[in-house]
């Protein structure tokens, strides 16, 4: 998320929850793409991450494109802390180790969503080469430990850093060392809805393995292909992970409301200042137990926006739906990672098949997926198949439905393409972690610092 939202309405009840999650659905002609990226920068001498003050540090690459782009800065207590294009379609953003997010315009096709990304690299690079910055397009840190790992001043950022080693072992270096692509949906009706979040519930372990893109730590082999998702498994898991509701045949907008209501909030903004608010739900707050804490302790529909976006299940619902599972990676996966996830639920054809492939995974089998993957990638069994089997299915109903979309660019190309990075994960039956290992085990001779050769922006 880019920015923190300040929307003064107060809420008079539950139902404007519901209807606050509501609010997104949209007819069909109106779904769109969102894409976000993060990356890590990183100094080309001597492959050191990049601090936010100094002449070259990330504060400096802000400003830079901020005076190439004209968009307009986000400040946090004076410091800024990201940009957003003066209308508001697409945004950059820090995550807490200094990784680098471009969050897209909502687009219409995945040739508009790889331009995008294409020219939010370039410009980048245009910006952060004379700083003698480049950019990792890797799951996690492979080299740095926590301690050398520099800090945003964001402070939302800095509550999280309090709270997070107090509900999980893995919170900070879920904060400071991964990187993810996402990509964001949109919903025609809460039927709707609840069948895209089902099925990207049932593979998003799927989804991990075929992105599996982090296997080092402090510049050593981790023993996972994904340690990004082995960090998720245990980060904070009242807002993390599967959610078993999500599986019911019932599932709505109100339960998602419900959950959401019980796990502890982070914070409220009030008067430009974020208040620490870790030790109450949402639901507490609502009840009025931040009165005298916090000054205007009124619930707003803001602060109901903000503690959505604080939440971090695997398929995460807003007025849209993020698909979360996915490491980060290079450039073709940029544009693989909403392609893989379209053409599986934007075509009717393929949602059906899809749907109907894993309408049987019960959360328990998903659930023992899951815990598997961030190890074993797509060679883990699953209903006696390798996964790699599964994804070789699943990605031929995506190909199905992005060539039922008949979405073309001028050279008369459809959107199929875009698959073929994952298509090729699937033949050659390895990931691009596995690739990275056998690299470090030889022709590497055992150093990571390949890495920020081969996997640089």
């Amino acid at each position: 998320m880019a920015r923190d939202t300040t929307d003064d309405r107060p809420i008079e009840g539950m139902d404007e929850l519901v209807s606050y999650l509501a609010g997104g659905c949209k007819p069909v002609k109106d779904w769109r793409i969102g894409t976000e990226h993060e990356k890590f920068p990183f100094y080309v001498d001597g492959n050191h991450p990049v601090p936010y003050e100094g002449s070259r540090g990330i504060r400096a690459l802000l400003e830079g494109m901020q005076e190439m782009l004209g968009w307009n800065p986000i400040l946090d207590e004076g410091h800024i802390i990201g940009l957003v294009e003066p209308t508001g379609q697409g945004a950059i953003s820090l995550e807490p180790g200094g990784q680098f997010e471009l969050s897209g315009a909502p687009l219409e096709t995945l040739h508009q969503t790889c331009r995008e990304s294409n020219a939010h690299l370039a410009q980048l690079r245009e910006i952060a080469e004379p700083l003698g910055i480049r950019f990792l397009g890797l799951g996690a840190s492979p080299k740095w430990r926590l301690s050398e790992t520099p800090k945003m001043p964001k402070s939302r950022y800095e509550i999280m850093t309090a709270y997070m080693p107090k509900v999980g072992s893995h919170g900070l270096d879920m904060m400071y060392r991964t990187c993810t692509i996402q990509v964001n949906l949109d919903f025609s009706s809460e039927v709707d809805m609840r069948r895209k979040m089902q099925v990207g519930m049932r593979l998003q372990p799927l989804a991990t393995a075929l992105f599996a893109n982090s296997p080092f730590t402090e510049g050593k082999v981790n023993g996972y292909k994904s340690w990004r998702a082995e960090i998720w498994r245990d980060t904070d898991n009242q807002r993390a992970g599967l959610l078993p509701f999500v599986f019911s045949e019932n599932f709505s907008f109100a339960d998602y409301v419900e959950w959401a209501l019980d796990v502890p909030m982070y914070f409220v903004i009030r008067d430009d200042r974020y208040h620490d608010c870790t030790h109450v739900t949402f639901r507490q707050f609502m009840e009025g137990a931040l009165r005298g804490v916090v000054p205007n302790v009124t619930p707003t529909i803001g602060d109901w926006a903000n503690h959505l976006s604080t939440l971090f299940p695997d398929v995460r619902l807003k007025r849209f739906i993020e698909m979360r599972g996915a490491d980060g990676g290079p450039w073709r996966r940029i544009c693989a990672l909403p392609a893989f996830w379209v053409g599986l639920l934007y075509d009717p054809a393929a949602l059906d098949a899809v749907e109907e492939m894993t309408k049987g995974w019960s959360f328990e089998e998903v659930q023992a997926l899951r815990d598997a993957v961030p190890k074993e990638g797509l060679s883990v069994r699953f209903r006696n198949h390798r996964l790699r089997d599964t994804a070789r299915e699943v990605l031929a109903i995506s190909r199905m439905g992005l060539a039922n979309r008949g979405r073309k660019n001028s050279e008369g190309y459809d959107e199929t393409g875009f698959l073929d990075p994952l298509d090729e994960v699937v033949a050659r039956g390895t990931t691009s972690a596995e690739e990275m290992v056998a690299a470090f085990n030889t022709r590497w001779g055992g150093s990571i610092e390949p890495a920020f050769l081969e996997h640089a922006y």
